[in-house]
């Protein structure tokens, strides 16, 4: 079961399948606010018991980098950029994509899903870990699954060149992973796996898309702005471990 602690200042939490796949004690901490002294103090007794512990700097406060950067080890793994699209209107969706629920396993899908930029694979300790297989373990364990949803994009052989696993939050549209075949440059795939994700949102009366993406991640970045997605935060993330 997955313990949780929520305070004003910080959420803290057992990471129960990074601990299972990685095969160290891990957890994660949010700083929800710009930590005072004593709760930083009172935060790193709670790292005792772990060997792993992803630290999330929320809006990259200047005042918690600090605190990290001189009372610490841990290193900065990744900044985490989140875009919000509001959603107003349905969307023409191509004939070659289809939205599946609870799509049962498809390797073809996972041989698609060859994502370059990683905080799993980033990180040394976590990449001599199987971090370069974390997301095909995220698709995976994503099939067969009711509250899982698929994009899918065929090309005119009926092949499988690109597609978006999304799943719903109340009233928003949580985009999870999105990928088109190495093998098409072009074509808008992306784009079109967006707008029929949209467009089914829309239809399912949520009022917004929700996203985030690596900040080195300039490709994904662009076509997020592209496509009328505001960025709404800038997050921190740090890598602490304890041997």
């Amino acid at each position: 079961m997955k313990k949780e602690i929520t305070e004003n200042a910080v959420t803290f939490y057992d990471l129960v399948w990074d601990t299972e796949y990685f095969g160290v004690t891990s957890a994660k901490a949010i700083l929800n606010r710009p930590l005072s002294k004593n709760e930083w103090v009172e935060l790193k007794t709670r790292y005792r018991d772990y060997q792993f512990i992803s630290i999330v700097n929320l809006n990259s406060e200047p005042v918690n980098t600090q605190m990290i950067g001189k009372d610490s080890s841990a290193f900065l793994a990744d900044v985490n950029i989140q875009f919000v699209k509001k959603i107003e209107r349905p969307h023409e969706v191509q004939k070659n994509i289809a939205v599946h629920q609870s799509l049962g396993r498809n390797d073809q899908l996972i041989e698609i899903a060859d994502f370059q930029f990683s905080k799993f694979t980033e990180d040394p300790e976590l990449a001599k870990r199987g971090g370069d297989q974390v997301y095909r373990k995220w698709l995976i364990n994503s099939f067969d699954k009711s509250e899982k949803f698929y994009a899918l994009s065929k090309d005119e052989n009926g092949d499988l060149n690109g597609f978006l696993l999304h799943s719903y939050l109340g009233n928003a549209c949580i985009i999870e992973l999105i990928a088109v075949s190495q093998n098409v440059t072009k074509g808008g795939i992306g784009t079109s796996l967006f707008n029929a994700v949209e467009n089914e949102a829309y239809k399912r009366g949520c009022s917004e898309l929700r996203v985030g993406t690596q900040v080195r991640n300039m490709g994904a970045i662009n076509f997020y702005h592209k496509l009328g997605c505001k960025q709404v935060g800038c997050h921190q993330v740090y890598h602490l471990w304890r041997f």
